[in-house]
């Protein structure tokens, strides 16, 4: 570390001018990291399969001063990863970050989950992701001046889950090994590659359990009983470690998951 009297280790941090691919923008990940780059400085490519909602995402970047370019696509075959770079590239010359938020959850029981259903949850959360750092690291390798790539896990990919998350878990527990597999590939190029994993925090995914049912208030309490932090997590409480993940404050940190879990992973 330097030692002279200017230095602001709040520089780590500046990922002004950066150019950031971010798929699943339409999703609550997706767009709260599209938001927090957006206030950051970066320059975005934004992908989602639902226009309208891609187009309000889009929308608050620009209102927060972002140039943003908006991609109607799901990384979903070789050809669509690809062609998201390629707009990344001609619209702003490269891809500097890549953060996957795409992906999916079916909940069922094993004895009655079609083969269909498990194979749809591994493809979107699985195949896709690493389809899409693929097309992403070949651009960044190209480059030749690294990089930063964060996947999207879950405390699900550590922990198990009793209400039917076999395809969930297994998807995520996917990813922490893609993550960890990348990083040590990928390390001697300067591209690092990490992930998040928040536990249930707001989303389409986890409406369910924030409705006033009993049910829902039931599977609250019980998943409160052994929350540390004694709350939900909410989209924007995945801001920080996001914003880490991306700048140069993480440049020694690679093929980590980062548990932004409120505690729940540690006891």
């Amino acid at each position: 570390m330097t030692t002279q009297s200017d230095f602001n280790p709040m520089k780590l941090f500046d990922v002004a001018g950066k150019v950031a691919l971010i798929t699943g923008a339409s999703g609550a990940f997706g767009a709260v990291a599209a938001q927090t780059l957006a206030a950051a400085g970066c320059k975005l490519v934004l992908a989602a399969s639902k226009i309208d909602v891609l187009a309000a995402t889009a929308q608050a970047c620009r209102n927060l001063g972002a140039d943003v370019t908006e991609v109607n696509a799901r990384p979903d075959t070789e050809e669509s990863c690809a062609n998201l770079v390629d707009a990344a590239v001609k619209a702003y010359g490269r891809v500097d970050i890549l953060v996957v938020a795409s992906g999916v959850n079916i909940v069922s029981k094993i004895d009655s989950m079609p083969l269909k259903d498990f194979a749809t949850v591994m493809d979107a959360n699985v195949t896709q992701s690493w389809l899409m750092s693929r097309a992403a690291t070949r651009q960044m390798l190209a480059q030749g001046d690294g990089g930063k790539i964060v996947l999207m896990s879950s405390a699900r990919g550590l922990l198990g889950h009793p209400a039917g998350y076999t395809a969930y878990c297994a998807s995520k527990s996917a990813i922490d090994g893609i993550t960890r597999a990348l990083g040590c590939e990928l390390g001697p190029t300067g591209i690092t590659v990490n992930a998040i994993a928040p536990t249930v925090f707001r989303s389409p995914l986890t409406a369910w359990m924030f409705e006033d049912t009993e049910a829902a208030a039931t599977v609250r309490k019980n998943f409160l009983a052994r929350l540390p932090k004694g709350r939900l997590g909410e989209p924007e409480d995945l801001s920080g470690p996001l914003l880490f993940l991306v700048s140069k404050a993480s440049d020694f940190y690679t093929g980590h998951t980062l548990y932004a879990d409120g505690g729940y992973t540690a006891g």
